[in-house]
């Protein structure tokens, strides 16, 4: 299997996050991708080549074209103002208030392009946006042409962001971006399995109401779990999506039987729907270690996962999401892929 990897990723680096009540670095780092980086070299799963550069377009089709336009301009606007350090907002329109007019200001357009301060920028942010996107659409490239599977290996990650704001570390939705070019290239239907601890709210939101794209999450339970604001089970889709969008919410604690049932009924579903191409959100904050999840996965059950995905036989396409800065990141997003070549 092919890894498409951007070290520009290592220039968002540094940012800050407010998280439980304080401003802390973010747990979104360099080090994650790397050592998924160095581990996929360790295990020899196929030869990391870097990607092709791609215009915004395929962005624009599933974001706010002036959302896309608004994230390069975030940077030199912040330093116009006379600010470093990181850029985050502090303000959000939330009920009453409104969420209709776009403002002027910096700190203003953060609020309104964002649902939390998690997405912060530094210096090399876009760029790195920037180059995930690429790198999703290059590996999308390579499952297009006839490979049976293959690895994009984004930082920043991307389910959090929906079609006009950012959040949970994410900016552009690389699966979305990468679902919705495999449409305009010939496919009819696409599938993304989303199996990051965390909801892919974004792209709920982004397919919400569309049949090309069926989306399955399994995560923790919103009750309990950020992003808190969506992701329960009776979310179905509404319109012409009504019935392609499907929630398997779990509660803290959960080990690898009653994660795995969730997984068997989602690929069950998923086979049912016939799609032509599968989107694999790859998170594997599920990890019993992981600092910020409350899930009980072990590091065992992760080829498995993979195996179980290879079973649909259909052409994939892995897109990294979460799992966060322990050293077994590595090992447990590897051992997803080895576990599908194997399957």
């Amino acid at each position: 299997m092919k890894t498409i990897f951007s070290p520009l990723h290592a220039g968002h680096s540094g940012q800050m996050e407010l998280i439980a009540g304080a401003i802390v670095p973010g747990f979104e780092k360099p080090s994650r991708a790397e050592f998924i980086r160095a581990r996929v070299e360790s295990e020899k799963l196929g030869p990391i080549l870097p990607p092709d550069i791609f215009d915004l377009a395929a962005a624009k089709r599933v974001h706010d074209p002036d959302y896309i336009d608004f994230l390069p301009t975030v940077w030199p606007e912040w330093e116009k103002s006379g600010r470093s350090g990181s850029a985050m907002g502090f303000t959000w329109p939330t009920r009453g208030l409104r969420g209709d007019v776009r403002p002027k200001t910096i700190d203003a357009l953060l609020g309104f392009y964002s649902f939390d301060a998690g997405a912060s920028f530094v210096k090399g942010t876009w760029e790195a946006i920037k180059s995930s996107h690429d790198v999703a659409l290059t590996a999308a490239g390579l499952v297009k042409g006839g490979e049976r599977a293959a690895f994009a290996l984004c930082r920043p990650p991307g389910h959090h962001a929906g079609a006009a704001f950012m959040g949970g570390y994410c900016f552009i939705n690389n699966a979305a971006v990468a679902a919705q070019y495999f449409l305009d290239n010939g496919a009819k239907k696409v599938s993304i399995l989303d199996v990051d601890y965390h909801h892919g709210n974004g792209t709920q939101e982004i397919f919400y109401s569309r049949s090309d794209v069926q989306v399955l999450n399994l995560h923790g339970d919103p009750m309990t779990e950020y992003p808190f604001f969506l992701g329960h089970a009776d979310e179905k889709g509404i319109g012409e999506g009504e019935g392609f969008n499907l929630n398997y919410p779990m509660p803290f604690g959960t080990a690898w039987a009653e994660w795995s049932a969730s997984l068997e009924d989602a690929c069950a579903k998923l086979a049912a729907y016939r799609p032509d191409i599968v989107v694999v959100s790859l998170g594997v904050d599920t990890f019993e270690k992981d600092p910020i999840s409350q899930f009980k996965l072990k590091t065992e059950d992760y080829p498995k996962i993979g195996k179980r995905i290879a079973k649909l036989g259909l052409p994939t396409l892995f897109v990294m999401e979460g799992g966060y800065a322990v050293e077994e990141i590595g090992v447990n997003a590897v051992g997803v892929l080895t576990g599908f070549e194997l399957g």
